[in-house]
């Protein structure tokens, strides 16, 4: 009797699990957004890229990783702080592990440590564009 509840417990486990994934991947994919691929701390060798879906909400770039069950965004970008230091083609396996076509971004900001953004080119159009409508008055940086 005691093993059944061990694995009926853990079988509801990870069932609740697979409910709360799918429930966040539908609520996620009807929001919209575009697909990027994000990698944190991108001068450390180990530092892996994490597919997920980007989302413009005011003067913010929310973005949601896919293999994640948080309920709100994983990484928060803000328009003012974020600045493009560097743009390049993805380099050797780069390209399995970011969207099709993608351009990849290296993005610097004053309240976060470096990134770099991969993306295709419709959402790298989106994301450009987004970038420099800033609001009167304030200096927009350039990517080089």
């Amino acid at each position: 009797m005691g093993i059944e509840l061990i694995v009926l417990a853990v079988l509801l486990g990870v069932l609740f699990i697979v409910a709360w994934y799918l429930i966040r991947w539908v609520r996620m994919r009807k929001l919209g957004g575009v697909s990027v691929a994000l990698r944190w701390r991108p001068d450390q060798e180990r530092s892996g890229w994490h597919l997920g879906i980007g989302r413009y909400q005011g003067a913010e770039f929310v973005w949601h990783r896919v293999w994640s069950l948080r309920t709100g965004p994983d990484r928060v970008f803000h328009r003012d702080s974020l600045e493009i230091a560097d743009r390049r083609d993805p380099i050797g396996t780069e390209s399995y592990a970011v969207p099709a076509g993608s351009t990849v971004l290296r993005c610097e900001s004053d309240a976060q440590e470096a990134i770099e953004i991969a993306m295709g080119p419709g959402a790298l159009t989106g994301f450009l564009s987004w970038l420099e409508s800033a609001p009167p008055g304030r200096r927009v940086p350039r990517a080089s």
